[in-house]
């Protein structure tokens, strides 16, 4: 018998290496990066380094926020870099190619240099950037359907690949910023506003994972719901510069309710989740999978954190790994079966599913319940 994978179990693919599909796109997007790299630094670079570490600094809390939100069912790496990736280059291409062609083939010469800049921003870009960032989350829905469980999902997925757009976006504006002017374009970016991108794209991550839970025919009108929001969002955003005061006001004003939007979604998507596992698990008792205090841990994230680290303590990390696969294959197994009610999977592809993550949760217990 070959030996158990829980990587390649819990992302639903037959091994644990990265698909063919997450390699194109990866590859794909770091040549994209370096060509929009090129384009965005072709009047001078002599900045860069001090524009990329910038750039950088508000990464990592930004990434461990969004990461923070992935404990119930986290999302395969592999694809998190994937999205990231695309952010980061293909996206990143696509909005300087097409952003600079509106600029200069419409909006320049029918409104003049400074008319057409803010037309550009206000008007071009939302649009042409939501799309970009968008792409690769409807191409979730249609590879990768599986991953998208709730509105948490799209919210993580919507949020990485913005960060990756939003940084590389950033290392051009620093290092096209005036002398003297560095630290302000810093503040501004890096530490006001480094939410706006993640924001929007949230949106689009939202319709996205709201069309992965219906059927085909049901699918179009959340994206396109998802698509209208962050471009709204976005487009006013960018608008609110010439307000002053007032406009950047009304500006965080709305930035600040869609994030408190978000957060309501993302309560309830949590309540559904554990809704699911008391709904569902409690058949697979009479398996032994599911023992008497199991189904009341994996209820609650605290009690969850909680069990890994008494079995750390008792056990070591080899048996708290075991126990987190566990933790992560029965939430697993509770939206398989949601999405089995809702006819989204097919008695076939039910089993195939679910018999691997049985015999996941079933050795993992034995390592950790001893």
């Amino acid at each position: 018998m070959p030996p158990l994978e829980p990587r390649a179990i819990l992302a639903g693919r037959p091994t644990a290496r990265p698909s063919v599909g997450v390699v194109v796109t990866v590859a794909t997007s770091s040549l994209c990066l370096a060509v929009a790299l090129a384009l965005l630094l072709r009047d001078g670079a002599d900045g860069v380094v001090t524009a990329v570490v910038l750039a950088l600094v508000p990464l990592p809390l930004l990434l461990a926020g969004v990461l923070a939100l992935d404990r119930l069912e986290p999302e395969p790496p592999d694809v998190l870099v994937a999205a990231f990736g695309w952010g980061a280059g293909v996206a990143v291409l696509l909005a300087t190619l097409l952003n600079t062609a509106g600029l200069d083939l419409v909006w320049r010469p029918m409104l003049g240099a400074e008319l057409g800049r803010y037309a550009t921003a206000s008007l071009t870009a939302p649009v042409v950037e939501e799309l970009a960032k968008g792409a690769v989350l409807v191409g979730l829905l249609w590879f990768r359907r599986h991953e998208l469980n709730g509105a948490t999902d799209g919210i993580i997925y919507g949020s990485t690949v913005a960060l990756g757009f939003a940084t590389v976006e950033n290392i051009s504006y620093y290092a096209a910023a005036p002398a003297g002017t560095l630290a302000g374009t810093f503040v501004v970016r890096g530490i006001v506003s480094p939410l706006l991108h993640p924001l929007c794209t949230s949106l689009i991550g939202v319709g996205v994972a709201a069309a992965a839970l219906r059927p085909p025919g049901r699918r179009a009108l959340p994206v396109v719901s998802g698509v209208a929001g962050a471009t709204a969002l976005h487009a006013l955003w960018n608008a609110s510069t010439v307000a002053g005061a007032l406009g950047l006001g009304l500006a965080y004003l709305l930035g600040a309710g869609v994030l408190v939007a978000l957060g309501v979604v993302l309560h309830r998507d949590r309540r559904r989740i554990v809704g699911l596992v008391r709904r569902h698990l409690p058949r697979y008792q009479e398996l032994g999978v599911i023992g008497t205090g199991d189904l009341r841990m994996l209820s609650s994230l605290r009690a969850r954190q909680r069990a890994r680290e008494q079995v750390r303590g008792a056990l070591g990390r080899g048996a708290a790994r075991a126990l987190a696969d566990y933790q992560q294959a029965a939430t697993e197994l509770a939206m398989l079966h949601r999405r089995y009610d809702l006819g989204l999977v097919d008695d076939d592809a039910f089993v195939a599913r679910r018999d691997p993550l049985l015999l996941l949760m079933g050795h993992a217990r034995v390592v950790f319940a001893r």
